[in-house]
């Protein structure tokens, strides 16, 4: 065997394949002359049954809210800490617990300090009673 100074020593045929992956971050491979490679890709988690109860519960808590013109600063925290948790949810489908944490007690608080509407006080208790569940 020979070897050119470019190219450094010549290799023997290979007789069989192999595939050695360092590191691989989505997509997919396929070796021989059959082989074939499917990817599933998904750009988001589903929630878990109940992250998506307590999901549907913080969207209709968001509902019931007054409009934006009629909150008071109690209604505006409490949709802050609502968006952040539906954004936490809908991303990861899950909230960890301290995110849980500070939305029972919000909401809890803002029970405490309204006269709210009937609607929103029965979304509000679906929050809490979905978030008590997720901690308990």
């Amino acid at each position: 065997m020979s070897s050119s100074p470019d190219s450094g020593p010549e290799q023997p045929p290979s007789s069989g394949g192999g595939v050695s992956i360092g590191s691989m971050t989505g997509g997919s491979i396929a070796t021989g002359s059959h082989g074939t490679a499917t990817s599933y890709n998904t750009t988001g988690a589903g929630p878990d049954p109940r992250h998506a109860e307590l999901l549907a519960a913080i969207r209709d808590l968001r509902g019931a809210l007054p409009s934006v013109a009629d909150r008071s600063e109690e209604d505006a925290v409490l949709d802050g800490e609502l968006a952040e948790a539906e954004a936490e949810i809908v991303g990861s489908g899950t909230a960890d617990s301290g995110r849980l944490t500070r939305l029972l007690v919000g909401v809890r608080g803002w029970l405490g300090s309204q006269g709210a509407a009937v609607g929103a006080v029965a979304s509000a208790t679906a929050v809490v009673q979905g978030v008590a569940q997720l901690l308990g």
